[in-house]
């Protein structure tokens, strides 16, 4: 029988590794897929083998099970961010790529680590472009994502005026407390899967406020 301090100590592991996870693709696969999209989209392969062997071990299931999960949140962005990039509203529909893939797989009972985590990145996808919607930067992504970066200056500092009002401040208030409280709220559970829930919804703040400092610095 696995002791409690076990549990809270796995569910911990796991919650640092969803982070971690969440936090790879704005560190490797956004320049990689700059350079080669298709390097980027081939290694889905290498991601998805990995998790399959070690899904075969019982020590190594769980790791093995974000891996898979995690799969299709790289697939997704390799994909949109290699060829669609500049064109946001069609960002959901491709990152929603993997969802009947972690319906079925839920249902059958079967890779919930990676389900959970991967559909909670995406609920912190959803709730970082609605925020985009709801401020009116949709024509600034369209135009970041256009320009030379070293152009795109005079882009991020409108941006980052239109945020700071108190439309945008009041609506960043609102989305960071559905993820906090989400995030929390999965906490409270005993399961490994919803612990990769919870890495994976409060990262998103983490890697959203990375994305903030970056436009308030350029």
């Amino acid at each position: 029988m696995i002791s409690q301090g076990s549990q809270a100590s796995q569910g911990w592991l796991m919650f640092l590794a969803a982070g971690f996870l969440v936090s790879v693709p704005v560190f490797i696969e956004a320049p990689l897929v700059r350079f080669c999209p298709e390097i980027s989209v081939l290694m889905t392969v290498v991601w998805l083998g990995l998790g399959w062997i070690l899904m075969k071990q019982e020590r190594t299931y769980h790791w093995g099970d974000l891996l898979w999960g995690f799969s299709w949140s790289w697939l997704a962005g390799s994909i949109y961010w290699g060829w669609w990039r500049w064109e946001p509203l069609i960002h959901l529909p491709i990152e929603s790529i993997g969802v009947p893939v972690a319906i079925w797989g839920l249902w059958r009972g079967w890779s919930k680590v990676g389900h959970f985590f991967y559909l909670g990145s995406l609920l912190g996808t959803v709730l970082t472009d609605g925020y985009f919607y709801l401020t009116g930067l949709i024509p600034h992504w369209r135009q970041i994502m256009q320009v030379d970066p070293a152009l795109a200056t005079p882009i991020f500092q409108a941006a980052l005026t239109q945020v700071q009002t108190a439309w945008g401040v009041s609506w960043a208030v609102v989305l960071v407390n559905i993820l906090l409280g989400v995030g929390l709220w999965a906490m409270q559970k005993p399961h490994p899967h919803w612990w990769a829930l919870a890495g994976a919804v409060l990262s998103t703040i983490l890697v959203d406020s990375l994305f903030w400092v970056a436009a308030s610095l350029a």
